[in-house]
């Protein structure tokens, strides 16, 4: 096979990866139910003037299912970290004590679980968009690459919808998984 085209093809391939990783990371941030420190990782915290993401600033703890405790290396963070949580809108009251913001995090509700269903759903269809545009990129490339037979042309585009047909049933087992940790009570 041509050089150009297997790049084209490898290239699509990284693409396609990386919508999935970061559906992955996506779904991370979705609850379900149990706490986790994953949970917080979409924070940021003006430190120093700079954002910065909560892991850098703090120690991040689960010491049950049900609480999460940020221990910050800096006591006088503790109110960039509590405004950084509320900031991010992930539904959770931090309790500040002085020396630890402690979070209880609630069992969910049946509507927040449809609701965060419909949240993981649209991150999927995302990492699908991502992957279909990958195809498309790919294909465009592949028709402008100089001297290449029709059939080799056609061979790539073939490869190339395997990949995006296999990407997109990685992401629907995902979202399944997915969707069945949120609903299980």
């Amino acid at each position: 096979m041509n050089e150009d085209i297997q790049f084209i093809i490898d290239s699509a391939k990284e693409s396609m990866d990386n919508a999935i990783q970061h559906l992955i990371k996506q779904f991370s941030n979705i609850r379900a139910g149990k706490a986790s420190p994953a949970m917080l990782g979409s924070v940021m915290v003006d430190y120093y003037g700079s954002q910065t993401p909560l892991s850098q600033v703090a120690n991040v703890n689960t010491p049950d299912g049900r609480t999460i405790t940020v221990q910050p290396w800096e006591k006088g963070m503790l109110q960039e970290i509590e405004r950084g949580i509320a900031y991010a809108n992930l539904g959770f009251n931090p309790m500040n004590n002085g020396d630890t913001i402690i979070i209880n995090v609630p069992p969910l509700t049946e509507e927040r679980r449809k609701d965060l269903g419909k949240q993981a759903k649209a991150e999927a269809e995302d990492a699908k968009v991502g992957v279909r545009n990958a195809r498309k990129d790919a294909n465009n490339d592949i028709k402008k690459v100089d001297g290449v037979s029709e059939d080799l042309q056609k061979n790539a585009e073939a490869d190339i919808q395997t990949l995006t047909d296999n990407c997109s049933k990685r992401i629907e087992e995902l979202l399944a998984t997915k969707d069945k940790e949120i609903m299980t009570v």
